[in-house]
């Protein structure tokens, strides 16, 4: 018998011992299968099983509990919180004086509290990533390693906006943990969480990757959430989620609990997002984010149906004047597919992407325009301060000169040179909405009172009479630019 028949005489062995497997039923129905194609269906048969105990032996060392000290008070159970406290206050606890992190709530009043969460370290000169709300304002850190030796630590910078934070302790030849890339991801991906529950050191779970790219949850400012169902509790914050590789795919963050815990959803950062992070915070201290001034908006599907898009990309609402974007001929209406390479999922997407560009760096993007694709380049710039604020809509009764836009269910006037002034408008365009009738087309829309129709099918609309022949021309259904206080964006007004 050659060698080469020996070695698949036992790979069929195996396959048979493992009750039927597909594998199995590949050797029998080919006994002359090759030999690199038997062998990794038998590491894939195998890889779950012992993968998991592999992933356990080599990166549980790189896995620390953290501890910290606050003696700032923090609010009582039940003042506060709401949505934010269901995601964040249940994952890391606080202990009173002398107590167990996670176990009990926060002290009233100016007593000393307790937490501990988790973290992994990524360099053998002892970086340590976590989450920002388990060290940030921190009097005091420890580090627990799983030697068993406790170090204190110092915070490196933590940014409040990603939830990211670097700590350091001082120490040589740690065992830092690779990473992986969060990117290559996909739903029904085996991932694996590694943190201390309720103090209990070392402890690991499974799951797979339930969804990616989840926004708007409330949860931080820049947020692109791999979602698990791996289990994770309190004190799991700021630990390691891994690939079936045991490399470092995300940092588990946030959980979705009415109970305080595990109820099957949980939310990590993608580490390609969290390393450049990191990065900045080592470098700075800090996190310098760019712009490129635009305001954007998810493209729905009514939206997209109009602009001749996908569901997929973002959509830009309005050019900011003076701003990059403008320089580099980007207008309202604009659908970026791409970004360099990357194909854009998301608004959320094209912001963390912008926002973690260096200053002063160009942006190649693919732009959709009137059904035609185009590439615009755009050198980003340091974002200062705050977002421009808005204004509040003249409030009362439909001022003089209102007309009603009949079955449309709203009225409107034409804006003055004064209204744009009241309103903080750049320039002196678009219909402001005086009334919304309930349960017309207008209020289904969510159009309201205050709000300024800016264009419609991105034709500026300057009177109510241009307003209402633009929608006629438009049939049953018109695009409309409005504007608000909370920004600008497109709407789908159907008859």
């Amino acid at each position: 018998m050659t060698r080469s028949a020996a070695l698949r005489g036992a790979l069929a062995a195996a396959a048979l011992s493992l009750g039927g497997s597909a594998l199995g039923s590949a050797v029998e129905l080919s006994p002359l299968a090759p030999l690199p194609l038997l062998l990794a269906r038998a590491r894939a048969e195998v890889a779950p099983a012992q993968g998991f105990s592999a992933v356990a032996k080599r990166t549980i060392p790189s896995v620390v509990a953290i501890q910290i000290k606050k003696r700032a008070a923090r609010p009582a159970p039940g003042e506060g919180g709401g949505f934010e406290e269901e995601f964040l206050r249940h994952f890391f606890g606080y202990g009173g004086r002398g107590g167990h992190g996670g176990r009990g709530p926060a002290p009233r009043g100016p007593e000393e509290a307790e937490g501990q969460g988790s973290g992994f370290i990524v360099s053998e000169d002892g970086y340590i990533l976590t989450n920002n709300h388990v060290v940030g304002g921190a009097d005091e850190i420890e580090v627990k390693l799983e030697d068993g030796r406790a170090l204190p630590a110092t915070l490196v910078g933590a940014d409040e906006k990603s939830d990211v934070a670097v700590i350091k302790v001082e120490a040589r030849g740690l065992p830092a943990l690779k990473t992986g890339d969060s990117e290559r991801l996909e739903i029904g991906d085996w991932v694996i969480a590694v943190g201390n529950p309720f103090g209990l050191s070392a402890t690991l779970t499974v799951g797979v990757v339930s969804a990616k790219g989840r926004a708007n949850m409330g949860i931080t400012d820049y947020e692109d959430f791999i979602q698990t169902d791996a289990a994770i509790n309190p004190g799991n914050s700021g630990g390691p989620l891994l690939n079936i590789g045991g490399e470092v795919v995300g940092i588990n963050t946030a959980i979705y609990s009415r109970s305080g815990g595990y109820m099957g959803i949980g939310f990590a950062i993608p580490i390609q997002m969290a390393l450049k992070i990191k990065d900045q915070l080592i470098s700075y201290g800090e996190v310098r984010r760019s712009k490129m001034g635009v305001l954007i908006q998810e493209l729905t599907r009514e939206v997209a149906e109009r602009l001749g898009a996908s569901e997929r990309g973002a959509l830009i609402a309005e050019v900011l004047p003076d701003s990059p974007a403008e320089a580099a001929g980007l207008k309202a209406g604009d659908v970026v597919l791409k970004m360099g390479a990357h194909a854009l999922e998301s608004s959320a997407d094209f912001r963390n992407r912008v926002a973690l560009t260096p200053p002063g760096e160009r942006l190649s993007l693919l732009v959709l325009r009137d059904g035609k694709e185009r590439v615009i380049e755009v050198e980003v710039e340091a974002m200062e301060g705050a977002a421009r604020p808005g204004a509040r809509a003249p409030q009362g009764g439909a001022p003089a000169g209102a007309s009603a836009l009949g079955d449309l269910g709203f009225d409107g006037q034409a804006v003055t040179p004064d209204l744009a002034r009241k309103l903080r408008l750049r320039r002196v365009v678009g219909v402001l909405i005086t009334d919304v009738t309930r349960g017309g087309a207008a209020a289904r829309a969510g159009l309201a009172a205050g709000q300024v129709i800016l264009s419609v099918n991105q034709r500026d609309v300057s009177d109510v009479e241009s307003l209402s022949r633009e929608i006629k021309r438009s049939g049953d259904a018109a695009l409309l630019r409005v504007w608000s206080e909370e920004g600008v964006r497109f709407v789908v007004l159907s008859r």
